[in-house]
């Protein structure tokens, strides 16, 4: 079965496994890829099955389309080749490796937490709307054959449905001290930043605070909240955070970076 990695600076953001029908990639909420970066144009590229094959075709987009470096119009995928639509990479493969990290990341490697990507200042990545996912989870299921591969901690499974099903509750972060460009978060991504970086999806207002001061890790056991390579310190219902992760539950209190926050679900 056939896979799609999207990726920024080697950072898998989103994977899909693909079973015929049509992968829309896009600025616009309405997208299966959504890439909210100024680089990419609303509707901007598409992929689908022809036959035993799939097809990425680019729709008339303003920065167009490279496969391999080279610019195309439609052109038939191979096994590891890879996009570039702006900034960010989508690489193609023909067989699936099911291969679990302790966050849950399939990556081909497994068993280290994910740098945070790091982004051009210019560019902006959107990561914490809840109408993102609602709208996601929508193009998805009426395309009928995308399945969201959910990787739980320590495990690994393959696809049964042809559509995503979504039992678990939506997460919230409830800002209840220090500054931050929103009070209330709903935490629909699988990976959400906290800190100063515009690629952070709760970001940090004030003047010094580091670019990225933590992540929320979402999977099918639930919600983790882990250091970050800045080392800054955490606090969940002020007990230091050690281990690199915690599992996060309903009204849990969270401190760091001069920040109090509520977790919910």
């Amino acid at each position: 079965m056939a896979e799609l990695f999207l990726k920024f600076e080697d950072q898998v953001l989103q994977e899909l496994l693909l079973s015929g029908g049509t992968v829309t990639i896009g600025r616009q909420p309405d997208n299966v890829f959504r890439i909210d970066n100024p680089a990419v144009s609303g509707h901007h590229a598409r992929v689908s099955a022809e036959g035993d094959q799939y097809v990425i075709e680019d729709v008339e987009s303003f920065n167009g389309t490279y496969v391999n470096g080279q610019r195309i119009s439609k052109v038939v995928l191979k096994h590891g080749d890879n996009v570039t639509i702006g900034k960010h990479t989508i690489e193609f493969r023909d067989e699936v490796r099911q291969i679990a990290t302790p966050y849950g990341i399939v990556n081909g490697v497994g068993g280290q937490l994910p740098k945070p990507p790091q982004l051009d200042p210019t560019m902006v990545l959107d990561t914490a709307k809840a109408k993102e996912m609602l709208t996601q989870a929508a193009a998805a299921s009426s395309a009928g054959s995308v399945v969201v591969r959910r990787v739980g901690i320590g495990q690994s499974q393959s696809p049964v449905n042809t559509t995503p099903v979504i039992h678990q509750a939506i997460g919230t972060l409830t800002i209840v001290k220090g500054r931050t460009d929103q009070q209330r978060y709903v935490l629909t991504g699988k990976l959400t930043l906290i800190g100063k970086s515009k690629m952070a999806g709760i970001r940090l207002k004030r003047w010094f605070a580091p670019r990225v001061a933590a992540l929320i890790y979402r999977s099918e056991d639930g919600y983790f909240i882990a250091a970050s390579e800045s080392k800054i310190p955490i606090r969940v219902n002020d007990v230091v955070v050690d281990g690199g992760q915690k599992q996060l539950e309903a009204g849990d209190v969270i401190e760091l970076a001069d920040i109090k926050a509520v977790f919910a679900t």
